[in-house]
């Protein structure tokens, strides 16, 4: 027992040596020779019958953030938060997890990715899905007609993830919506500023917005000749034409789902056109088409939609695209995708779409079918694809090799001598009692140097340094950590503005306005 607990030591110490190695990205000949030193340590010591095979590691599909990653969300959703006040929405919260029934029969064929609880007393509840389905049980439970909120916070799905595409089973959706009766497309058209705007402020990459409308594709499909039990599950498949081309599509309707190869073929002819408002208008004078009432409607909405685009300036991010379908059930009107661009292969080439980043559409229904008496509250709303965009930023960091600072704070309360814990405590309580974002290091007589590379590791831009010498003549010496350079302050007990932690000098050489 002794010579295993011994083997276990050395084990123990010979792994902490490779993690070492590794951190100083020593050379991979050493790190090779001391992993071999590890696995033979390993071998020696055999398995362990005694003890359960226990792999610590997060669930499938989920992820930790260390600090410099919630750096980074933090300021991405500090974009979206600020946008969405911007327009004047109000933020509410709902539970984590809703009655199964609740969620029951409103995602079509995603219906299967929703995370089931275990009965823990006679409700049966699931994980919610998304914010939208939670957003319109509050709505008609709280008899709400007229409303217009976000909502951020985290959803579950049964996915097959792709974690470094973005796609998890736990993530953060950021919605935007507007309950209530208004005049058509103008709560619709907000929405799509809303996204261009986040997009845009984020600099994320060139980006589209597919726009398309429920009614337009029904009426499509009618025409086509589909059946009308078949809308939805077809839908499904046109919804698959941004990842797969149309003839796996085309298989899909005709060998999976049953449908006609004439009318999956006339249904190809729609579906694999996209353009902009002169679109609009060569439908709205299609013979076939412009006899559907409910195409009709579709096509005159997303033509002053269009209009309204245009008064806002982003017409040009904006495209109709037929092949936009949103596999979601509950969706009525105009529906929209937001994909980034990446630049063509060769010049003359189209830009290519790398992945849905927000999302959204028009749900009329969704509300009346939670309401006893089926009183409709009319909705629209987006969804920006958070978590993909945490990818891309962390990517393009990464890339560039940029320090992200995972604290904000002002300056650091440093000691030059020895026997000064006593004056650094009282100055830094009185800072923290100025509201002062201020550290020290957890020492009774720290180095002075120690706490300026403090400094400079973490991003602290200045120094408040006791000595000897500013104890005799009354005042702190404030050090920019850049710059190098300093300024007497005030005298020690006196009132501390937090303005005066705001002064950080240029780096020397730099001009006023760098």
């Amino acid at each position: 027992m002794a010579d295993r607990a011994a083997l276990e030591d050395l084990v123990r110490v010979q792994g902490e040596r490779v993690r070492g190695l590794k951190q100083q990205k020593a050379s991979a000949e050493q790190i090779e020779e001391e992993v071999a030193k590890l696995l033979k340590l390993k071998a020696q010591l055999g398995p362990d019958e005694g003890k359960p095979k226990f792999v610590l590691k997060t669930p499938k599909g989920t992820r930790d953030y260390s600090p410099r990653q919630m750096a980074v969300r933090e300021k991405v959703f500090d974009v979206i938060i600020s946008c969405f006040k911007r327009h004047g929405a109000e933020v509410i919260d709902t539970p984590v997890f809703e009655l199964k029934e609740t969620l029951t029969g409103k995602y079509g064929e995603d219906s299967k990715l929703i995370y089931d609880l275990k009965d823990q007393g006679g409700e049966l509840l699931s994980l919610r899905y998304d914010l939208t389905v939670p957003f319109a049980r509050y709505l008609a439970m709280n008899k709400l007609t007229n409303i217009k909120r976000y909502h951020i916070a985290k959803v579950y799905r049964r996915d097959n993830p792709a974690m470094t595409r973005g796609r998890y089973r736990e993530f953060y959706q950021c919605d935007f919506d507007i309950a209530g009766q208004f005049d058509p497309m103008l709560p619709d058209a907000e929405c799509l500023k809303i996204m261009c705007e986040i997009l845009s402020s984020l600099q994320i990459g060139d980006f589209l917005v597919k726009v398309n409308d429920r009614r337009i594709l029904d009426g499509m499909f009618a025409i086509c000749g589909v059946p009308d039990s078949k809308f939805r599950t077809i839908c499904s498949s046109v919804d698959k034409l941004d990842k797969v081309s149309w003839e796996e599509v085309k298989n899909e309707m005709v060998g999976e789902k049953g449908l006609a190869p004439e009318v999956a073929d006339r249904i190809g002819d729609y579906v694999q056109q996209h353009g902009g408002v002169s679109l609009v208008e060569q439908l709205l004078q299609d013979p076939k088409l412009s006899q559907n009432k409910q195409a009709l409607e579709g096509l005159g909405d997303l033509k002053l939609l269009f209009e309204y685009l245009t008064l806002f300036g982003i017409a040009d991010k904006i495209s109709f695209d037929l092949s936009l379908a949103r596999g979601l059930d509950y969706y009525t009107g105009v529906i929209y995708e937001a994909v980034l661009l990446q630049p063509p292969a060769r010049a003359g080439e189209e830009p290519l779409g790398v992945g849905s980043v927000a999302a959204g559409g028009r749900y009329d229904g969704l509300v009346g079918m939670f309401d006893p008496k089926g009183r409709k509250v009319p909705c629209v709303g987006l969804s920006i694809g958070v978590e993909r965009i945490f990818s891309i930023v962390e990517q393009r960091l990464e890339a560039l090799e940029e320090k992200v600072r995972t604290t904000e704070t002002q300056v650091l309360v440093a000691s030059a001598q020895k026997k000064l814990l006593e004056e650094r405590l009282k100055l830094i309580s009185e800072l923290w009692d100025a509201g002062i974002k201020a550290e020290l290091l957890y020492k009774k007589n720290p180095k002075l140097l120690n706490q300026l590379q403090y400094c400079e590791e973490t991003g602290i831009p200045l120094v408040a340094i006791i000595g000897e010498q500013e104890l005799k003549d009354g005042v702190i010496k404030l050090r920019s950590v850049a710059s190098r350079e300093e300024e007497a302050l005030s005298p020690l007990g006196s009132t501390v503005s937090p303005d005066v932690f705001d002064w950080v000098p240029a780096p020397s050489g730099a001009r006023p306005d760098d």
